[in-house]
């Protein structure tokens, strides 16, 4: 027998605990992102927007939403004027996220406010993400609860960022990401 204890499942506080909305629209978002957001037709980006709006999301103008995205809670999603939100992010933001103006988030990328108290119970503990104006965060990359990612900052492709913070104006990447080259004057 090991002495490595488990954690029983059957006991972890429920999934529901990041909700803070009532179950009804919590549904009826699932089912609107499915039709409007998550499809992979090339619907206009502005009917997603205005959806994500209506469900309580704040998003500013000439903000570009493309298809088989994925918004967990848009009540909780920020994002300023004129960002870039590319095919396939996934906002798993059981917190906020705010993201800046002039900001692009490309193809794939991944952003999770959410984690678990793996030693204890596994309850839900969550963390909001924070990007700033004219930040990139390239395709594929896995951006976590407790990052701030500063201003002008460069995610590289396939990057980790794990709830730290990004000075404004570097390029970071890697697996954990680390500070790679300065992004506007190229000194490493």
């Amino acid at each position: 027998m090991s002495d490595i204890p488990v954690i029983d499942l059957s006991k972890a506080p429920g999934e529901r605990a990041a909700w803070d909305q009532p179950a009804w629209k919590v549904y009826l978002w699932a089912v609107c992102e499915l039709i409007f957001v998550t499809n992979a037709w090339q619907i206009s980006s502005g009917l997603r927007i205005r959806v994500l709006r209506a469900f309580g999301a704040e998003i500013g103008n000439g903000v570009i939403f493309r298809p088989r995205t994925r918004v967990k809670f848009p009540w909780k999603l920020h994002i300023g004027n004129r960002s870039w939100i590319g095919e396939g992010v996934w906002f798993h933001n059981q917190d906020h996220i705010y993201i800046g103006h002039d900001v692009v988030i490309s193809q794939e990328t991944f952003l999770t406010t959410g984690s678990h108290a793996h030693r204890r119970d596994m309850a839900l503990i969550t963390r909001p993400i924070y990007i700033g104006a004219g930040a990139w965060i390239t395709s594929r990359c896995v951006i976590l609860g407790g990052a701030r990612i500063g201003q002008g900052a460069l995610v590289r492709p396939l990057s980790l960022i794990e709830g730290t913070d990004v000075p404004g104006g570097q390029v970071w990447g890697g697996n954990p990401a680390v500070h790679v080259a300065d992004r506007f004057t190229g000194v490493a």
